[in-house]
């Protein structure tokens, strides 16, 4: 089968984990391909916290100088398409994308999960806004505001207690019949922080600003900011094509080096790792492109010994 070009290393996603992938492997004297389609799943966030030296930046303005360090290696080459396919050969891995195919002996997956909405009107014009999912991300920023969380069972129950670290108004809505035990019924109620099981209709807001959730029975309720865990899928099906194990929560499994069960396969970011910031997205994409050089560098060494 014929390929467009060869390289060491393809990277498949192009933000910020699998930038520093990129950069990691550049710097190793690795020619890289890093294809990219676009569409980080933080887009709609304003800014990005709890990132050492990028604090308040946007996540725009992070990825757009990521992106301009990594062009500076010259070993590195940046492909604007969606990678659609791929294939095991010998000696490598093929994948296609925008009718072209390429080839390298390592493929490091950066391609993240998908969240999964509820079908609630104005929910994903919210989203990453004043919808939030992580407290270590946002938290700080609306700290004491009249805060709502969806979701039921354990996972509402836990993620609800975490929240009361930030703000003390809170209210949890089910968005119907609640799967809550008595016990942590009781514990919520201890705490002043409501249950209510209606079901919801909509969320009013201004380019994203929540300012009120309405139900199906007619009524409604003034809120400032949403806490909403997710259900999630991988954002690309192809590492599991190839035989990538995923855990039960979901995520591609890795070792402590970023390798998936697949020799030659790294992944890195979030769709390796429920801790979804921006500063483990880089630290996995470095691992992830280190220890994937020095898999080529210490076969390179052996061969030239045979």
């Amino acid at each position: 089968m014929e390929y467009t070009e060869e390289y060491d290393a393809i990277v498949v996603g192009g933000s910020y984990s699998g930038l520093a992938a990129a950069m990691a492997l550049a710097r190793a004297l690795k020619k890289v391909l890093v294809i990219d389609s676009g569409k980080p799943c933080n887009a709609q966030t304003p800014f990005s916290h709890n990132f050492l030296t990028q604090d308040g930046v946007t996540p725009a303005d992070i990825a757009s100088k990521a992106r301009n360090q990594v062009l500076e290696y010259t070993n590195v080459v940046f492909f604007p398409a969606l990678a659609t396919d791929v294939m095991k050969t010998d000696g490598g891995f093929l994948v296609y994308a925008d009718k072209k195919i390429f080839k390298a002996g390592q493929l490091i997956f950066a391609t993240g999960i998908r969240d999964m909405f509820p079908d609630i009107e104005g929910f994903s014009e919210c989203w990453g806004i004043s919808v939030l999912h992580c407290p270590y991300c946002h938290g700080f920023e609306v700290k004491n505001q009249k805060t709502a969380i969806f979701g039921d069972g354990d996972t509402a129950f836990d993620f609800t207690r975490l929240i009361f670290n930030w703000t003390k108004d809170i209210t949890l809505y089910t968005n119907g019949f609640s799967k809550l035990t008595a016990i942590q019924r009781q514990q919520l109620l201890q705490h002043g922080i409501p249950v209510v099981e209606k079901e919801i209709a909509r969320l009013e807001h201004n380019e994203g600003r929540v300012s009120a959730i309405h139900f199906k029975d007619s009524s409604s309720t003034s809120v400032e900011v949403i806490y909403s865990p997710r259900p999630f899928e991988q954002h690309s099906k192809l590492p599991e094509k190839l035989g990538c194990a995923l855990t039960d929560e979901g995520y591609l499994k890795v070792d402590a080096f970023q390798e998936t069960s697949i020799q030659g396969i790294f992944a890195s970011g979030d769709s390796t790792s429920r801790m979804r910031t921006v500063a483990n997205a880089v630290a996995s994409g470095t691992v992830a492109g280190i220890s994937a050089s020095k898999k080529m560098i210490l076969e390179a060494f052996k061969d030239n010994n045979n």
